[in-house]
């Protein structure tokens, strides 16, 4: 059977362009209700039952028997041996990714991540206190979909801002397992681990890691049990069960984001070689069939050039099958006006990954108002910065990025505003104070800033 990747072709100048582009951009993020169901009632029982509960799931999802929560509770000496265990070059491609990522995260924190004060004209002293978070959970993927790199970009960032403690959670199902796609007669007491998984723990400096996974280990990280540590946010990747869990426990802690299947959305001026571009939009496809690529050009015989060039590569790709459905299923090679609409296009989409393919890269940027990342340049492929090129990979998909931003140190922070009032400072803001006070009927808020006044406002 010969596979057929055939993105939807499109021209703005069409009739029915704003409906077919509707169409193609439409996911729904609601979660099945059966989902929904069984993941609240995991979170109860792990709050009611703490580590018995998470113990249990990890038996009847992973396949994992454990007697006690210490036999899923990774070292540090695990996490060198699997660092030693890897090739040299994973080790040294390890380190490299994670001082990149480090140094930007450190740049950024410098930008803005920093307290700061200043005073006014009558000595009053006002800013901000920016403090990190105590303790954070990171969820990790494991079996299959295994991803150090996201281990790299959810820690660092945490170390960067000071986070003290960073709880790993990580599962590792057994071959046969319901999480690996079995029956679930699979058990055992050892799960796989991916070496390279726990060579970036080490690498990252992740604080303490348990080796269980799902919405078991979101709750036992929002709740806290016996055994595992209450933490302040989570953050990282997961799959459905894994999403709804972390919408349901916000509140009770931070979360990220809760994201949607991941997007490329590439403006061509023409110019890149065609097949470039056709394997940067192989590079999102082939995450899942519901990941989205879309390629904007004011060239049709480039875009003509580009869907050759997906036909003659798509045979040679590993994940040919998830690729073609991706392709075929949400893709859209679109023909614009010229490059001043494609960029309009592309705001209205506010991709999670947004290449801009051109000769004149910074002509075009200003023009571009919402996106999670902006690579710049023929030479800029996404898979870049998804591994080493050091701004966060965790970025906001489904449209989120006309509100949301990448992941960065100020998400393992928080502000407190400071205020020092001088006695002169007391009289300027007290009379204000009082006067709004009044005339909201707060009695004791007026009174509070009157009797700091030398001269104070009479009551009305």
């Amino acid at each position: 059977m010969t596979l057929v990747a055939a993105p939807a072709r499109m021209s703005t100048a069409a009739a029915t362009f704003e409906a077919d582009f509707a169409a193609r951009l439409h996911w729904s993020a609601d979660t099945d209700a059966a989902i929904e169901q069984r993941v609240a009632d995991i979170l109860a029982d792990v709050q009611k039952r703490g580590d018995a509960a998470v113990l249990e799931y990890t038996a009847r999802f992973d396949g994992l028997s454990a007697p006690h929560m210490a036999a899923l509770e990774l070292t540090q000496a695990d996490f060198k041996a699997a660092f030693d265990a890897i090739p040299q070059a994973q080790r040294d491609a390890l380190q490299a990714a994670a001082k990149r990522v480090r140094s930007y995260h450190e740049a950024q924190k410098k930008a803005s991540g920093e307290s700061w004060s200043y005073r006014d004209e009558d000595g009053t002293l006002l800013g901000q206190k920016v403090t990190p978070l105590d303790r954070v959970g990171i969820y990790v993927p494991g079996g299959k979909a295994a991803y150090p790199s996201s281990l790299l970009m959810n820690a660092i960032p945490a170390h960067v801002a000071g986070v003290k403690e960073i709880i790993m959670v990580v599962p590792t199902p057994v071959r046969g397992s319901v999480a690996t796609g079995g029956t679930g007669e699979g058990t055992s007491t050892q799960g796989e681990r991916n070496e390279l998984v726990l060579a970036a723990a080490y690498v990252a400096g992740v604080t303490r890691a348990f080796t269980i996974g799902g919405a078991q280990a979101v709750a036992a990280l929002a709740y806290g049990t016996a055994t595992v540590p209450k933490v302040d946010k989570i953050t990282g990747p997961g799959n459905a069960y894994v999403a709804s869990a972390k919408k349901r426990v916000f509140g009770t802690v931070g979360i990220d984001m809760i994201a949607g299947p991941s997007e490329i959305l590439v403006l061509a001026d023409g110019t890149t070689p065609p097949d470039w571009v056709a394997m940067d939009l192989f590079s999102q496809a082939e995450h899942d069939e519901l990941a989205q690529s879309i390629l904007l050009c004011p060239d049709a015989a480039y875009l003509d050039a580009v869907q050759r060039e997906i036909d003659r590569l798509l045979p040679t790709m590993p994940r040919a099958e998830i690729i073609a459905k991706s392709l075929t299923g949400r893709g859209a090679l679109i023909l614009t006006k010229d490059m001043e609409e494609a960029c309009a296009i592309s705001n209205r989409i506010a991709p999670e990954h947004l290449e801009v393919s051109s000769t004149d890269p910074h002509r075009w940027e200003p023009l571009l108002r919402h996106a999670g990342a902006i690579f710049l340049g023929a030479y800029t492929s996404e898979s870049l910065g998804d591994y080493c090129a050091g701004p966060n990979h965790v970025l906001p998909t489904s449209g989120t990025a006309r509100f949301s931003s990448p992941l960065g140190v100020y998400d393992f922070q928080k502000r407190s505003s400071l205020i020092e009032v001088s006695e002169a400072g007391a009289q300027v803001l007290g009379t204000i104070a009082a006067e709004l006070a009044y005339g909201e009927g707060l009695q004791a808020h007026a009174q509070a800033a009157e009797m700091r006044l030398t001269t104070p406002v009479k009551p009305r």
